[in-house]
């Protein structure tokens, strides 16, 4: 079992330093890049570290050096520990980490207790991370189904053997778990799961304000997540949920006493968040207004990388089309626009469409803040048969439920 982690200095309501313990690894601020399928890779963070580290910005804020690893911590895309165990082509790519990632952060699904340990001993045997976090949150049907993701804590006793195992198997490496509140209102599993986290060694805690039912519909509920810190004390616990500015995460610590943030949605399309939050948490209330000009170049920047990553240029700006409407929501783009964005297969395609933009339109307040994503809501959520018959009960579930390919 592992030491528990100290909680976090939270900062005032005008900001102030603020360090979160991961196991040996100061987060300093306490903000953390959430897994999102298809959307956390080695590049996107590579993005977000830039602009957290002052080697990318904007407007006046100045620009210095980046100092690897020291503001924030990114979090690979989930990784199903079936797929890492068998060593899939595809899952090796995505736990590439690059050379300036410190701590190296890989996510982990997996419904099976001895499949988690061997991956998590893979890890600690081949240096493949600093930091392993378990993912019980994904709400998504292919996972629900099988009993993985926010589906899994119902059944407690497959909750505590996951991450009996992963603790066992962790070494020194800190273990971490995020998960959402329950499966719907009828079936909520936070305060349970968080108990049994602490007592297996888990270092700390992220919490979606959202139960699966949800997905991420309507407002996330901030209120769970103080009544989780209240309930375990002992190790620091994170706030997810409806963060789209680093005023909303000022909030959140304000109004929840948690010890840090996890910043999903509010930085598609907008990697120079983590600039901002930065800022915040230190006391300096800027925010980051770019010209339309200003996000192109991120743009431009977002596809080369994509495209150095994967081995082939085309495919990287591929890659990339699903980020084209995040990067333009509220400025002036007309939808035929939009649609030439979004079909580009090269740098020089993407360039020549780029330039044909209004480049000096200002930063469109207002317009641009807000949900970006998936917004669905209300869903019922997909289970195996008689899943919710007893929560104690875990008879029939075998490693055939593990996926095996990864990315969420």
């Amino acid at each position: 079992m592992t030491t528990s982690a100290p909680s976090a200095t939270i900062p005032s309501t005008t900001g102030g330093s603020a360090t979160l313990a991961i196991g040996p690894y100061a987060v300093q601020p306490p903000v953390v890049l959430a897994p999102m399928a298809g959307i956390t890779n080695a590049p996107f963070r590579t993005l977000c570290r830039e602009f957290a580290e002052g080697a990318r910005g904007f407007g006046d804020r100045p620009l210095t050096p980046a100092a690897p690893g020291s503001k924030g911590l990114f979090v690979s895309e989930m990784i199903t520990t079936r797929a890492l165990v068998e060593r899939n082509e595809k899952t090796m790519q995505l736990i590439h980490f690059d050379a300036g990632e410190t701590p190296r952060s890989i996510q982990l699904y997996g419904v099976d207790p001895v499949t988690v340990g061997k991956a998590v001993r893979m890890i600690v045997d081949e240096d493949l991370a600093d930091h392993i976090d378990l993912n019980f949150g994904c709400p998504v049907p292919k996972v629900t189904r099988k009993g993985g993701g926010s589906a899994l804590p119902y059944k407690r006793p497959l909750l505590r053997a996951i991450l009996h195992e992963a603790v066992a198997n962790a070494g020194a490496l800190p273990v971490t778990m995020k998960m959402r509140k329950g499966i719907d209102d009828d079936h909520i599993t936070y305060l349970d799961a968080g108990r049994i986290a602490v007592d297996e060694g888990v270092t700390a805690i992220a919490l979606h304000g959202r139960t699966a039912a949800q997905h991420y519909g309507g407002t996330a509920d901030w209120d769970a997540i103080a009544r989780l810190k209240e309930h375990v004390p002992e190790i620091p616990v994170l706030g997810n949920g409806d963060i789209w500015s680093a005023d909303d995460a000022l909030r959140m610590v304000r109004e929840t006493g948690c010890d840090g943030v996890v910043v999903g949605r509010g930085c598609l399309g907008r990697p120079w968040l983590f600039g901002d939050l930065v800022a915040a948490f230190e006391g300096e209330r800027s925010s980051a207004a770019p010209t339309l000009r200003e996000v192109a170049a991120v743009m431009h920047r977002h596809a080369e990388l994509l495209g150095q990553w994967i081995g082939d240029e085309s495919r990287g700006v591929i890659d990339f089309r699903k980020h084209v409407a995040w990067y333009l929501k509220g400025f002036s783009v007309g939808s035929e626009m939009r649609k030439r964005l979004a079909i580009t297969s090269s740098l020089a395609e993407l360039d020549e469409q780029l330039a044909l933009l209004e480049l000096d339109q200002p930063w469109p307040v207002g317009a641009a803040d807000g949900p970006r994503g998936r917004t669905s809501g209300n869903n019922r959520v997909v289970l195996p048969d008689g899943w919710l018959k007893d929560p104690y009960d875990c008879a029939g579930i075998s490693a055939d439920a593990e996926l095996d390919t990864s990315g969420g």
